[in-house]
């Protein structure tokens, strides 16, 4: 891997990561464009711990109120901390569901699915649940407080399906959300807070792919780099995807994602796969 190779994933999965357009596609679009290949997932998911650092830096009171209120309320039942500990259950419910499931849907299917046809379809059918869910649903006005058991399994469910390259995590649970009846912010908050556990679990699920020939490989500042700059491009799609969804509408996420499916259907070759060696 180049060093330009290096900057040019870490724009693309810091980016991709949490905008509604997912970064697994963009990533897999990515090395077909540049004929590359990844020895195993190890490099992808290092990309993705920048990420989930980003998310924890610009998350941490809401994170800690969490941990915080939920111990506390284990410890002395106060009132104060229900919300807290609830939302702390339903993060839990929804990440179990994610890693049980998403470990046999990953386990059913191999990387023959990373094809261009199938890429763009999982795009146009997370384009079709973003345009679903902002012209033809109601928000719901649901909080933290409001919760219920229900609304999480159904997002963990929701959440699942993004192991299928082209769906996006972000975009599943932000419109599963959506659909159980959260508010906007609510739906945003839990959505990037549920990001933390379910990356920092396939990190430790795939510790057996991280080697000294990855480093040897990719090379270690090249690396080091893709990191640096994952993370500051994660936390500058944080920001701006908080600040676009006070003001304008999940439609153009949709847009975008019809015309990048186009793209890769017309100008990729639809028998490439990308084998993960």
């Amino acid at each position: 891997m180049t060093l330009i190779e290096a900057i040019i994933f870490g724009i693309v999965q810091g980016i991709t990561e949490f905008l509604p357009i997912s970064s697994t596609a963009h990533i897999v679009i990515t090395q077909m464009v540049f004929g590359y290949t990844f020895p195993g997932l190890s490099f992808e998911i290092f990309l993705h711990l920048a990420s989930v650092l980003a998310v924890m830096i610009y998350f941490w009171k809401d994170l800690l109120n969490v941990i915080v209120g939920f111990f506390r309320f284990i410890a002395k039942r106060s009132s104060d901390d229900r919300t807290q500990f609830y939302f702390g259950i339903y993060i839990l419910i929804a990440t179990a569901i994610t890693g049980v499931l998403g470990k046999i849907l990953t386990d059913m299917t191999s990387s023959s699915i990373k094809t261009p046809p199938f890429i763009a379809g999982a795009l146009i059918v997370t384009g079709l649940s973003l345009i679903f869910i902002e012209r033809f649903h109601k928000t719901g006005n649901k909080t933290e407080g409001s919760m219920t058991f229900g609304d999480s399994v159904l997002v963990g469910l929701g959440q699942t399906i993004a192991v299928f390259p082209g769906i996006s995590r972000s975009g599943a649970t932000l419109v599963v959300a959506l659909l159980a009846g959260l508010n906007r912010e609510t739906a945003v908050r839990y959505s990037f807070l549920l990001a933390i556990p379910v990356i920092l679990g396939s990190t430790v699920l795939a510790l057996d792919d991280f080697s000294s020939g990855m480093i040897g490989n990719l090379g270690t500042f090249n690396m080091i780099v893709a990191f640096i700059v994952t993370f500051v491009f994660s936390l500058i799609g944080i920001i701006w995807l908080i600040n676009f969804l006070k003001k304008s509408k999940l439609i153009y996420f949709a847009i975008y994602c019809f015309v990048v499916a186009i793209l890769v259907f017309t100008l990729i070759d639809p028998n490439t796969i990308m084998e993960v060696e």
